[in-house]
């Protein structure tokens, strides 16, 4: 038999047939077979939680529309009625609701209070709660972690009437012995109170943002031998600056809106601050303690819902220059 020959007689009848395979279904058909055989009252289950869920999703953006429509409709009547000024309110220090000669609402110094305690509490919270959250995410070992995480959600749960029973009865002594101020309840007193307020929601998110970081991140700059420092400077601090940005501008948001504590904290002076150590008074104090006593659909109530109107445009602008930051930072 010549070389490469191939004898067929060793070869039986059904060596010599190949099996076909059977055709196989896709996917999608099989999916649509499944999804005709289900019962009615699955697919309307179904069709109910989606509806839940996209309902569930949406709820902040109704919630949030529903109470500033409720607030403008409140403060709505004095806005037009011809006897408001409002420039006077925006730019005018004087406030004398209560006055039987010259009524005069001015927000102004009660804007610049709002912005100087927040100032004062942000200085103070930011390096004090990234470096905290710096430490948690990248330094501490995992006992002294998880005794950190319980002290500081111990101090997101004190309300916030207590901060301010400790800023009226505790910093105000503090701040008097110390920097000899003529009072202890100023800027400086609920400025420390709001810090200590914001540090826990800097450290929550700040520590959320850095842990999102990729884990490749960090194993490229270890391969090139970086130090523990220079891994959280050159590497995790750029990758998670849009995290870190949304933590700070958590504690902005709680500095404008706290209410309590700057009540109890800040002396309550309708006074534009020139240093530290001068009370003054906040947008949300003044509601909080003016409110109550206000006559139903008065001029005062109206102008007070006015002022709630303010502290959504304040916000509003915050949230908006945040939003620009974070798109620059993403170009760059």
């Amino acid at each position: 038999m010549p070389v490469g020959a191939v004898n067929c007689d060793s070869f039986a009848p059904e060596d010599l047939t190949m099996p076909v395979p059977a055709p196989r279904k896709s996917p999608g058909f099989s999916f649509a077979v499944r999804q005709a055989t289900r019962p009615l009252w699955a697919v309307l289950g179904e069709r109910l939680l989606t509806v839940l869920i996209y309902l569930c999703g949406i709820s902040a953006i109704i919630f949030v529309l529903s109470i500033f429509i409720f607030v403008f409709k409140e403060a709505a009547p004095v806005l037009f009625s011809g006897r408001f000024n409002l420039g006077q309110f925006l730019f005018s220090t004087e406030w004398y609701p209560t006055s039987e000669v010259n009524v005069r609402y001015g927000v102004l110094a009660m804007i610049a209070g709002t912005f100087a305690v927040t100032g004062v509490a942000m200085l103070i919270a930011v390096p004090f709660g990234l470096g905290a959250a710096i430490y948690l995410s990248e330094f501490c070992g995992p006992k002294v972690k998880e005794t950190l995480k319980i002290v500081i959600e111990l101090l997101a749960a004190i309300p916030s009437v207590v901060w301010g029973f400790i800023g009226l009865t505790v910093m105000s002594k503090l701040i008097v012995q110390f920097t000899g101020a003529a009072v202890g309840v100023n800027v400086l007193n609920a400025g420390i109170i709001i810090a200590l307020m914001s540090v826990p929601i800097i450290v929550s998110i700040g520590e959320d943002a850095l842990k999102a970081v990729p884990d490749s991140y960090r194993e490229a700059a270890i391969a090139l031998g970086v130090t523990k420092w220079q891994l959280t400077w050159r590497v995790l601090l750029p990758a998670a600056k849009n995290g870190l940005l949304a933590a700070v501008l958590l504690g902005v948001g709680r500095g404008v809106g706290e209410t309590m504590a700057v009540l109890m904290a800040t002396g309550h002076a309708v006074h534009v601050p020139h240093s530290v150590l001068d009370s003054v008074r906040t947008l949300t104090a003044n509601i909080a303690a003016e409110l109550g006593e206000a006559p139903a659909d008065s001029d005062h109530y109206r102008v007070l819902f006015l002022t709630g109107v303010l502290l959504f445009v304040i916000t509003f602008f915050v949230n908006l220059a945040a939003d620009l930051a974070i798109r620059g930072i993403k170009k760059q």
